[in-house]
């Protein structure tokens, strides 16, 4: 009865090195099964969690995705109010600039007017040549202003540049072309500060 107790105990060294193999294989064996039971009793477990965590993925994807509309949205309809508070800006310059400056066209036509009966000598040619200054200077300032002098004498009359004060027959013109320019018209950047007054073909 004490004799297996007894009986001393095989040393590993002394097994049989495909005995010893086989109870590694066995081993790990057993270890692998036990691994899969414990993952088998938290499987359902986890995938619930799983499927939990996607849910929340997708809802906060979603929110972002409305975030950032929103977010695009909201810049370009800030960049369309910078746009429109611009334009509407330069309009509003335009028009007390325009205002302003039509008040002026009378001198440089008074100007325009004395220089095209300048005396051709003596004293008066000399003061007619500081006239011409002065007039020169004046052009150039509203020149730097934006204004611009319309050409358009020969042009085909356009009622949104050009008053017409008579409409006469012309051999040398056209049906509605411009034969004379009676006082010039002016543009201040694309709008018509003031239109030219001309003489029209029949």
């Amino acid at each position: 009865m004490n004799e297996d107790k007894n009986k001393p105990t095989q040393s590993t060294d002394s097994m049989d090195p495909e005995v010893v193999e086989a109870e590694i294989v066995r081993e790990e064996k057993l270890a692998e099964e036990t691994e899969l039971e414990e993952l088998n009793e938290l499987g359902d477990e986890v995938r619930e969690d799983i499927t939990e965590l996607k849910k929340e993925l997708e809802a906060i994807r979603l929110k972002s995705d409305e975030y950032l509309e929103g977010w695009q949205r909201a810049r370009a309809e800030f960049a369309n109010f910078r746009k429109r508070i611009d334009r509407e800006r330069e309009q509003s310059h335009q028009t007390a600039a325009g205002t302003i400056i039509r008040r002026y066209l009378e001198i440089l036509d008074d100007l325009e007017r004395a220089l095209s009966n300048r005396p051709p000598e003596g004293e008066g040619a000399i003061w007619a040549g500081g006239i011409e200054l002065i007039y020169r200077k004046f052009l150039k300032t509203l020149e730097s202003e934006g204004v611009k002098r319309m050409e358009a004498e020969g042009e085909m009359f356009d009622p949104n540049m050009h008053e017409a004060i008579s409409h006469e027959e012309s051999p040398d013109h056209e049906s509605g072309q411009i034969i004379e320019v009676v006082q010039p018209g002016y543009m201040l950047g694309d709008r018509v500060l003031r239109p030219a007054l001309v003489r029209v073909a029949k």
